[in-house]
C-alpha cells in the first residue's frame, strides 16, 4: 500500500527544515539496507527527533515506522497523522501490544525507529535503556542501526522556549555500523553494547560539532554547557515524585 499521508508529510518538514535553514550533517548513511527489516535506536534530545532521524533515512529511499507514546496518538490533530504513516503507539502502562505491532512492521521488512531512553534526555548525556529494542531484535533476527542525533535540541527540546528562527543551526545524524544480538547472549550486556556503541557515535558528533558548548544551555555539563546534570535531573525528578 502506497504511503498517502506519509510522503506529503515529508514534504512538509523539508519545507520546515529549508525555512529553518537547518545544517545537515549526515554520516553513516551507507549503513542503512536498501531493503529488508532494521531498528534504528536513537538518542533523544527533542522533540523533532523523529522526524530528522528520518529526514536521514531519505536518501536510503526508506521510510521508518516510529514507536511513540500513546499521548501523541490522542491528540486530535497528531493521531490521525500518525496513525495515517503506520506509526506505532506505546502505552507504557502495558507495552505488550505496541511490541507485537512492532515486530509485525519488521517482520514485512519495515524499519522501526525505536528510542531505548523513552523519554527526552534534559542533560543530552544517554539516559538508562530499555531492553525491549534487544527483544524486538532478537526475535525478528534484524539488525540494530545504533544511532544518534546532536543539535536538534537547540530548537525544541524539554522545559526550553522553543527557537523556530532561522538560525541556521548544524544538525548531525550519525548512523553506526549494524549490531546483531542473539537469545544466548546476557540482555544486560547486549544492552551495554548497543549503549556503548551510541555513547561513541555520540561523543564523535559533538567533538565535530562546529559551535562552542561553553556557557550553552543546549551543551551537557561534562562539556562545559549549562544543562543539568543527570544527577539533578533524577533528583528533580525524585521531588516531583514526592509531591504527587
Amino acid at each position: 500500500m502506497a504511503d498517502l499521508v506519509y510522503r506529503p508529510i515529508v514534504q512538509i518538514f523539508k519545507g520546515f527544515w529549508r525555512y529553518l535553514d537547518l545544517d545537515f550533517h549526515f554520516q553513516g548513511e551507507s549503513h542503512i539496507p536498501r531493503k529488508g527489516p532494521a531498528l534504528l535506536a536513537m538518542n533523544h534530545v527533542s522533540y523533532l527527533d523523529f522526524a530528522i532521524a528520518g529526514t536521514a533515512l531519505l536518501s536510503s529511499n526508506r521510510l521508518a515506522r516510529f514507536m511513540a507514546k500513546k499521548e501523541i496518538f490522542d491528540h486530535p490533530v497528531a493521531g490521525p497523522l500518525m496513525r495515517g504513516m503506520k506509526h506505532i503507539s506505546v502505552d507504557r502502562n502495558n507495552g505488550a501490544p505496541s511490541f507485537v505491532q512492532a515486530l509485525k512492521a519488521l517482520k514485512k521488512g519495515e524499519i522501526v525507529g525505536v528510542f531505548p531512553e523513552a523519554t527526552i534526555s534534559q542533560s543530552f548525556e544517554l539516559k538508562a535503556m530499555k531492553s525491549g529494542v534487544i527483544r524486538l531484535a532478537i526475535e525478528s533476527k534484524a539488525p540494530v542501526l545504533p544511532t544518534v542525533i546532536w543539535g536538534s535540541q537547540r530548537i525544541w527540546t524539554k522545559k526550553v522556549a522553543r527557537d523556530f528562527s532561522r538560525a541556521g543551526y548544524p544538525i548531525f545524524v550519525s548512523i553506526g555500523s549494524p549490531l546483531y544480538f542473539n537469545a544466548e547472549e546476557d540482555p544486560e550486556l547486549a544492552l551495554n553494547r548497543l549503549k556503548k556503541a551510541m555513547q561513541e557515535l555520540l561523543e564523535s558528533a559533538q567533538s565535530e560539532y562546529p559551535d562552542s558548548p561553553i556557557g550553552q544551555r543546549w551543551a551537557p555539563a561534562r562539556l562545559g554547557g549549562t544543562a543539568p546534570t543527570p544527577e539533578m535531573v533524577e533528583l528533580e525528578s525524585k521531588r516531583n515524585r514526592k509531591e504527587i
